[in-house]
């Protein structure tokens, strides 16, 4: 897994990887331009701040989660290596926001409004993803925000237990996709399936015009 942030206008020249999902317990060792974050408990890395990175890697754009190609992530090993960092970049081209069918839904069996889907994505792969929209039924065509995406606000989304049951990633509403004229109310958005189809990815751009009055 490689998540990666690039915002300039609010963090400066730094570019933020993560390989291993944050813990509370950790620390820091810095090697010029370059800051290790890792577990403190076993020492696992869990990515790293590339400070000052246009000096390493021109051409970044971005106001968020980014994706980085190939020779970028290979450029970024190379200069690890010679700060004299073990642990490297694994290219990640996985989408890691999707359109999901929502193929079975049952009741949470310790809630009184959660429900657990069984929810198709890329690859053909089912998720269990546990979710709490009082409008989520079976057959909708949804948005999943798989574990790695990191949301408008900035949160990242981790595999996880909620009420003691497993959920993987996150159905998401259009105010946490923070699309334009989203209704600012609860529930999930449910995309039309003539237009939507599971397992592509989101696209965010199109999807702009979902509320836009004619």
């Amino acid at each position: 897994m490689l998540i990666a942030s690039y915002n300039p206008k609010h963090l400066g020249d730094v570019l933020i990887t993560m390989i291993n999902p944050d813990v509370k317990e950790q620390s820091f060792e810095k090697k010029e331009d370059v800051v290790r974050i890792f577990n403190k408990e076993n020492n696992q890395t869990i990515g790293y701040n590339f400070f000052e990175i246009s000096k390493v890697l021109s051409g970044l754009n971005g106001n968020g989660q980014i994706k980085l190609t190939t020779d970028q992530v290979n450029v970024l090993n190379q200069h690890l290596k010679e700060l004299g960092f073990k642990d490297l970049l694994t290219f990640d081209n996985e989408p890691k926001f999707v359109v999901g069918y929502v193929k079975k839904m049952e009741e949470h069996p310790d809630s009184d409004h959660l429900h657990i889907t069984q929810t198709l994505v890329d690859n053909d792969k089912i998720l269990q993803i546990v979710c709490g929209a009082p409008n989520i039924q079976e057959g909708q065509t949804v948005v999943v925000a798989k574990e790695g995406a990191m949301m408008p606000t900035g949160a990242m989304i981790w595999n996880g237990k909620l009420r003691g049951v497993e959920s993987d990633g996150m159905i998401c509403s259009a105010r946490e996709l923070n699309l334009p004229n989203a209704p600012q109310k609860r529930g999930i958005l449910v995309l039309p399936a003539d237009e939507y189809h599971a397992g592509d990815e989101f696209d965010f751009d199109k999807a702009a015009t979902l509320f836009v009055e004619n």
